[in-house]
């Protein structure tokens, strides 16, 4: 008789596994947190109601959470009134919980019994959207090409990375409100009061509060303003001044600064590298290239490198990339070092990823900015994108860029939370030099002197601030911006 029962395969006993679940685990740190609430504390940075494999014990912790942070105390008499009374095999909800409250564990496993609720959660998702990227890889569909579809796992397998969990959906006003109230509390301890990352460059950062979480900033300028300049200035800046931490679910946070990622689609890393180094030791690149410098500078060079080669700053030269590949760079980086900045030079070089917007150059930009800015709120960092300005600008008298020069599309400036414009008066200036001798060239002599080694960044578009304009110093030999020293804090001067 037995032998004429057909044996399972190990394909169908794969089919009939259980989704990976610790019952006992949900059980022990539920006890914890109603005999002692102090537990929920030490499982709260991670844990969800959905994390629970018992749907039953998601509502049990949820209740618990109200409770809690409420203020109240969470034990089986106040959690049951919120529950449903009646359970599977004829106990009811205060039996149940009287049960869990008995057989607790300590408040001191509380965390390791959360991590291995949480590890089976991970796991669980895991294997649904394996299942998914099977069933769409089964599929022929001409709109889910393949490489869409590994864009796609990456998209997902970065969230669950980052949150443990699908986000998305509604959220409590409450929960917006105590975000709102932690990011006021953290821009008040923070050096120089900023609501976001420092640039390094004070009256900037002054005007803005810093670069925002989830701002798509648009940094435009005429070729030979110094839009790269001013973006390695910004991104040197803010990876020097990095100080990380680790959370408690495993994730790096930065306490100070940023790791920075920087997408050179124009210049190679070795050539952006030699502009920061040229910066930073206040050498030409020009000299660097050409190896005209002598042993004390040559010194300086490597003292430089080497501290600079212990900042998060990471350079990607991969010309023609597209801007779902940014995407999927990006979170990769982000899952593996950790993401703070990310910096595009620049966006007319991107391409998009669909086929219809490639037909209409318009339609491609408009998704590439769109698509930047929803990666922008996904990563929770600040986007950087530089960006050329139309010719208009030089057949005007007045060269100071507006909002209409942005080129190509209109959807730069409406899908932006902030466009600066990068403007240097000198530059402008060097090219109407007059006959010397004449009245005119005394008046220009004037200008150029006023004008010489500033530079303007015009906030042309600010959502949560002022527009207006903001003086930097500009040092040309060395391409660097800085903190323009101001008249009234300057020594008074001897007649």
């Amino acid at each position: 008789m037995a032998e004429n029962v057909r044996r399972l395969h190990p394909e169908d006993e794969k089919s009939f596994r259980l989704a990976p679940h610790n019952v006992e685990a949900e059980q022990a740190l539920l006890g914890a947190i109603l005999v002692n609430n102090e537990a929920f504390y030490r499982v709260s940075d991670f844990l969800a109601p959905e994390h629970f494999y018992e749907r039953i014990h998601g509502a049990i912790f949820e209740v618990c959470a109200t409770i809690i942070r409420a203020g109240k105390a969470a034990t089986p008499i106040t959690v049951k009134m919120y529950l449903q009374q009646d359970l599977v095999g004829g106990i009811t909800m205060p039996q149940y919980l009287a049960l869990l409250a008995a057989e607790a564990t300590t408040v001191v496993n509380a965390n390791d019994y959360g991590q291995v609720v949480h590890e089976h959660f991970i796991r669980r998702t895991l294997i649904e959207i394996g299942q998914q990227m099977a069933e769409t890889a089964h599929l022929v569909d001409l709109e889910m090409l393949p490489e869409n579809q590994i864009e796609e796992a990456e998209k997902s397998l970065f969230e669950l990375a980052q949150k443990g969990q699908f986000g998305g959906g509604f959220q409590p006003f409450s929960e917006a409100l105590t975000d709102a109230i932690k990011m006021a509390a953290e821009a008040h301890q923070r050096d120089g009061s900023l609501s976001g990352i420092a640039t390094g460059l004070v009256d900037l950062d002054y005007k803005m509060g810093g670069l925002q979480k989830s701002d798509l900033i648009v940094l435009a300028g005429r070729p030979a303003m110094g839009k790269t300049a001013l973006a390695t200035n910004i991104a040197f800046n803010i990876a020097k001044a990095y100080r990380g931490t680790t959370t408690i679910d495993g994730h790096l946070k930065a306490e100070a600064g940023g790791a920075v990622a920087f997408f050179s689609l124009e210049m190679s890393a070795e050539q952006l590298a030699t502009r920061i180094l040229a910066e930073q030791a206040q050498i030409s690149s020009s000299d660097i290239r050409r190896g005209a410098i002598h042993e004390s500078q040559f010194n300086r060079l490597v003292d430089t490198s080497s501290a600079m080669s212990k900042m998060p700053l990471y350079i990607d030269d991969t010309g023609g990339l597209s801007v779902s590949q940014i995407a999927a760079r990006a979170r990769r980086l982000k899952r593996q070092k950790g993401l703070d900045v990310l910096v595009i030079d620049y966006l007319q070089l991107l391409s998009g990823s669909s086929k219809k917007a490639n037909e209409n150059r318009v339609q491609e930009l408009t998704e590439i900015t769109t698509t930047l800015k929803a990666l922008a709120k996904e990563l929770e960092v600040p986007i950087i994108a530089l960006s050329q300005l139309s010719r208009a600008v030089e057949s005007r008298d007045d060269k100071h860029p507006q909002l209409s020069d942005l080129r190509e599309s209109g959807s730069i400036e409406q899908d932006a939370d902030v466009v600066l414009f990068v403007y240097r008066e000198e530059y402008y200036l060097k090219n109407k030099e007059p006959k010397p001798g004449t009245p005119d060239y005394e008046k220009w002599q004037t200008e150029m002197e006023a004008a010489h080694g500033k530079a303007e960044v015009i906030i042309g578009k600010q959502r949560h601030g002022p527009t207006g304009t903001v003086q930097l110093s500009f040092e040309a030999q060395f391409t660097r911006f800085g903190n323009l020293a101001r008249s009234e804090y300057l020594p008074e001067r001897m007649e």
